[in-house]
């Protein structure tokens, strides 16, 4: 599956979940490890553990390897590794305290709402933008 597609799967999963404030960043100049970080919120340990439930269920849905998943049993904050995207799923405090977009924030990639969306998720382009075939 390709990156836009895989990364277009994960916010819907999120968004299924009502996940908040979700960032998506391009970190192919930093690691050639994945190419995109995705940070959701969610207001309580049930939710977090429900929002990275849902993206490895749509992965599994689309047998899309799941190589990690991490953080179940706390809830504060849950990794799943998609193998080219990395989604955090993460209490606000936690998030906060961690900051991940300083570290991974360089690029922030802009996607397009669909009807269904009911928030922004991204407010900034990086400049491989128009690459991804989106307003």
């Amino acid at each position: 599956m390709d990156i836009q597609k895989l990364q277009r799967l994960v916010i819907d999963a999120l968004e299924d979940v009502k996940a908040q404030d979700i960032k998506i960043f391009n970190t192919t100049h930093i690691t050639g490890l994945f190419d995109r970080v995705i940070i959701a919120s969610g207001t309580s340990n049930r939710q977090t553990r429900s929002l990275a439930s849902s993206v490895a269920d749509k992965a599994r849905e689309h047998k899309i390897p799941i190589v990690a998943y991490e953080g179940e049993d706390t809830g504060e904050w849950v990794l799943v590794d998609l193998g080219d995207v990395v989604v955090h799923c993460m209490q606000p405090m936690v998030r906060q305290y961690y900051n991940l977009e300083e570290i991974w924030g360089g690029r922030p990639v802009r996607v397009k709402l669909l009807p269904q969306s009911t928030q922004p998720v991204i407010a900034e382009t990086f400049d491989a933008y128009d690459d991804l075939g989106q307003d």
